[in-house]
This record gives structure tokens, sequence and C-alpha cells, in this order.
């Protein structure tokens, strides 16, 4: 099965939410944009998310080159993060002659953080309002 980066990012997401027991209506005094915003400061450098603190969230170059090349999109949303984020192409070569699978991995995991914050809220929030209903 084919390496999903959105839905992996979405799961440390909601790992993190869980082992910090994280109220997500209280994020953000409640206000679902500040919510976002708060999460994304938050997890942006956060290791078990994105690998941005560190530069690594695999810790192992081998693993990282396997999820940007068994992934679907992997190729896709690393143009687009290239994109986004205004790198350079002589940055990107340098990665990729020094095979730095793991900027790479980065670069995809801090590109999709947004979209998958947004789905994660989207399913809490709806679940929250479903129980307190």
């Amino acid at each position: 099965m084919a390496y999903n980066y959105v839905d992996a990012v979405k799961d440390d997401i909601k790992n993190y939410i869980e082992e910090n027991d994280i109220d997500i209506k209280s994020l953000g005094g409640g206000d679902r944009w500040d919510a976002e915003s708060q999460l994304n400061d938050d997890l942006w450098t956060a290791d078990d998310v994105t690998g941005n603190g560190s530069g690594s969230y695999t810790f192992d170059r081998e693993k990282a080159k396997a999820y940007l090349f068994d992934s679907a999109d992997g190729m896709d949303l690393l143009k687009d993060a290239v994109s986004e984020f205004g790198i350079e192409a002589e940055d990107i070569a340098d990665h990729m002659m020094s095979e730095d699978w793991e900027w790479f991995d980065v670069t995809i995991r801090c590109y999709a953080l947004g979209q998958a914050i947004s789905e994660v809220l989207d399913e809490l929030w709806d679940e929250d309002e479903e129980s307190e209903g």
C-alpha cells in the first residue's frame, strides 16, 4: 500500500492531541481559526509530527527515502511545497546530491501540516459537538 503523507500527518496530530490531553475546543479561545493557527504554531517544529525541529521525522535516511518514493503523491506534494515555500532549485539540487531524503520528507510534512490540521479539526470538532448534543 502506498504511503499517504496527509493521512500520516493527521494520525500524528491526533496522537499529539491525545498524548497531551488537549481540549481542542479550548485552543484559540474556542475559535476554530485560532485553534488551527495555534496547532500549526505548536506542531511546525514537533519532531513527532513534522520533524522540522531537528530536521528529521524518521531519524532514518532510508525510511525517509521510502516514504518519499512509496507515496502516491509524494513528488506532487514536494513540487507544491517547493513552490509554496519558495525553495530555490539550487537548494533542491544540493539536497538531492547529498541524498538528504529526510529534508525532502520533512518539507512535505510541513507542507501537508495545514491541510492535515484542518481535516483533523473537522473530524474532532464534529465528534465533540455530537457528544455534547
